[in-house]
C-alpha cells in the first residue's frame, strides 16, 4: 500500500485546497502512475470541519480517476493510530473513496 503524507498545507480551507491541487496532487499522481501498489492512503495531517469537503472530494475523485485501485485517506497524527488504520484499510479490500478521521487508538474519530 503507497502512503502519501500531505504535509505544510495553508490553514484557510480554500487556500489549502488550492495548494493541495497545485503542488500535491501532480505529484500523488506521478507517485501513483509508478506504482505497482494495488491501494493508496492519503494522510493528511487533522483540521477541522471546514476543510473535510475538499478533502473528501479530492480523495473521491482520484479513486474514481485511479480505478480499480483502492485511494482512501486518514486525518491523523498519530503514529499507533496511523498504523491501526492502514492494517484495517489494507484487510477491507472494498473500502475505497473514503476520508477518515482517526484517534491515537486507530479508531474513527469526530469528523474533520
Amino acid at each position: 500500500m503507497a502512503t502519501v503524507r500531505v504535509t505544510a498545507l495553508p490553514a484557510a480551507p480554500l487556500d489549502a485546497a488550492a495548494a493541495f491541487h497545485a503542488e500535491w496532487l501532480p505529484r500523488i499522481r506521478s507517485q501513483l502512475a509508478a506504482s505497482q501498489d494495488e491501494s493508496a492512503v492519503l494522510v493528511f495531517p487533522p483540521a477541522d470541519h471546514s476543510h473535510r469537503g475538499w478533502r473528501l472530494a479530492a480523495v473521491q475523485e482520484l479513486a474514481r480517476e485511479l480505478a480499480p485501485r483502492r485511494i482512501n485517506a486518514l486525518a491523523c497524527d498519530s503514529v499507533a493510530g496511523e498504523a491501526a488504520a492502514l492494517a484495517l484499510l489494507d484487510n477491507c479490500q472494498g473500502i475505497t473513496g473514503q476520508l477518515l478521521a482517526i484517534d491515537q487508538a486507530g479508531m474513527v474519530a469526530e469528523a474533520s
